[in-house]
């Protein structure tokens, strides 16, 4: 079980490795600080102000109207600074090294050199006690705190960055301003490529209750026990809902406030914990939960993410979150989309091109259904599973196989583009393909792939169902049969049926049951 050193770094480590990126001050120097100033955040100075760093009211701090609380230090009734929240707290012990003279040497101190650090901290006086730094560097050690320093510095070398440095230097990664990313603006969720998107913005028939329509004022991500981000900088939480027997379970809404007055609310529901409290200041990439299927209103794991605008009358309405990633996304140089159905639901928002919902002259940014599915099972953003194996070349004639399957069967459905790459989207997500209609002979068929194993085939001749595991020769047969160019579709099903029946009939043999029924079934579906 963790010790309160290490309850307390868990708790705020978010906040000392967010300190760590902006000024290049250590999180384990920033957490041993706030261990050892708060007794573990239980100190009347941080229980009642929220001062986790012992930091008392300057001059320049009372002048500016900030708030104050009289304790006994040195001396009786002396003014400490009091604050809104913990981050509050963090941010400005952060600009009170950096901003003041005597801590200059530390800021040329490698931003994980938490000894060089706490020694430099003890010689400049930050506390009087006495044996500050060997006090600082002992908390360090025992609770292994130096953890989040590499975790910092691992993230902003991958970057290209390093912590202090809000944007790449150009020396060291050679792209123009313009192609930077910002640091002030994050995504929800981290993502190299694009976020999956299973409900957008919009009506939609209600899955809690079949049959009806429901407006879905969000948006639904795909996700697994992943951190949930915020999304800019100067945020403020202004709810939290910890009950997960609510609708929208276990929540959080970030306040941002805009120049003109108006303010726009961004929320997070159906999270498995929360790691920020109500009136805690927020930056862009700072952890605020962790994504969950918590609520009353849920299917399965994921992040339903909603934003409103606030005017400056106080009038509300609630706003595709596609159109606020957009503008996220060019004010921050991100790269990543957010997929719906092989479409990009940013494009119509983005400035250089103003598309709109039922625009004829919109932009096609959509993929085919194949293309779309192959995106989907290839790529570790989708969460589907199959990710991370594109140099298995089994994994790779599996995942063609799925495809082609799944293409040929919704040409045989007749579908419509929209309802193909619906039917892709829940293929790639299920993990299951209805092969029913390409084997007609058969009560049921469908071809799915299990977690680390292969593709099985799952079928029911009116007997019972049985469940097949196919062989590399297998898939092969089938990959050859699909991706004939010389066949039609209705020549392709049919060769389909022929293998997958040839499937069955060596599986009825291997299992002793009557070869002439499984020969029947498969002269049936020839003659069709």
């Amino acid at each position: 079980m963790a010790n309160k050193n290490q309850q307390y770094a868990e708790r705020y480590a978010e906040y000392a490795m967010e300190q760590m990126r902006l000024y290049g001050i250590p999180a384990s120097v920033t957490l041993a600080q706030g261990i050892l100033e708060s007794a573990n955040g239980q100190s009347q100075l941080a229980q009642k102000e929220n001062n986790h760093f012992g930091i008392k009211a300057s001059k320049s701090w009372l002048d500016s109207g900030g708030r104050y609380g009289l304790y006994t230090d040195d001396k009786p009734n002396e003014k400490f600074c009091s604050y809104d929240s913990v981050g509050d707290s963090y941010t400005h012990h952060s600009q009170f090294l950096k901003n003041n003279s005597r801590y200059a040497a530390c800021f040329r101190l490698a931003a994980d050199d938490y000894r060089g650090w706490a020694q430099g901290l003890d010689k400049a006086g930050y506390a009087t006690a006495g044996s500050y730094a060997p006090a600082l560097i002992s908390i360090i050690e025992r609770n292994d705190l130096q953890k989040y320093d590499r975790m910092v510095m691992e993230q902003m070398r991958a970057e290209g960055l390093t912590p202090g440095q809000v944007i790449p230097n150009s020396a060291d990664i050679n792209v123009s301003s313009s192609q930077k990313t910002s640091t002030d603006y994050s995504f929800p969720l981290k993502r190299d490529e694009f976020m999956l998107v299973t409900s957008p913005f919009g009506r939609r028939n209600d899955p809690m209750n079949p049959g009806k329509e429901q407006m879905h004022k969000g948006i639904d991500i795909r996700c697994s026990k992943e951190a949930l981000l915020a999304t800019e900088n100067n945020g403020k939480v202004v709810a939290i809902n910890e009950n997960g027997n609510t609708p929208g379970g276990k929540s959080v809404t970030i306040e941002y406030r805009r120049h003109d007055g108006s303010k726009t609310q961004v929320s997070y529901h159906h999270l498995s914990s929360i790691s920020v409290r109500q009136g805690d200041s927020v930056n862009a990439g700072m952890q605020i939960g962790v994504s969950g299927n918590s609520g009353t209103r849920t299917t399965g794991e994921h992040l339903h993410f909603s934003v409103k605008q606030i005017a400056p009358d106080g009038n509300s309405r609630a706003i595709d979150p596609a159109a606020y990633l957009a503008e996220i996304a060019q004010k921050g140089n991100l790269s990543q989309t957010l997929m719906h159905n092989g479409t990009d639901l940013l494009a119509k928002y983005k400035v250089d091109n103003p598309v709109t919902i039922g625009n004829d002259n919109a932009i096609d940014t959509s993929l085919a259904p194949d293309e779309w599915m192959k995106k989907l099972l290839s790529s570790e953003d989708s969460g589907v599973g199959l990710s991370g194996m594109s140099n298995d070349p089994i994994m790779d004639m599996v995942i063609t196989l799925f495809t082609s399957l799944m293409a040929l069967a919704v040409k045989i459905d007749n579908k419509t583009q929209e309802e193909a790459l619906q039917a892709a989207t829940e293929a790639a997500i299920n993990r299951r393909i209805d092969l029913t209609p390409l084997v007609p002979s058969l009560n049921e068929c469908s071809f799915s792939i299990r977690e680390n194993d292969n593709p099985v085939l799952q079928y029911n001749h009116g007997k019972e169902s049985r469940t097949v595991t196919l062989s590399t020769a297998d898939m092969n047969r089938l990959n050859i049969a699909l991706n004939d160019s010389s066949l039609s579709d209705d020549d392709k099903k049919l060769r389909v049926a022929n293998v997958v029946n040839g499937i069955i009939v060596s599986d009825g043999l291997a299992k002793g049951y009557d070869r002439g029924v499984s020969e029947q079934s498969m002269t049936e579906t020839i003659s069709r």
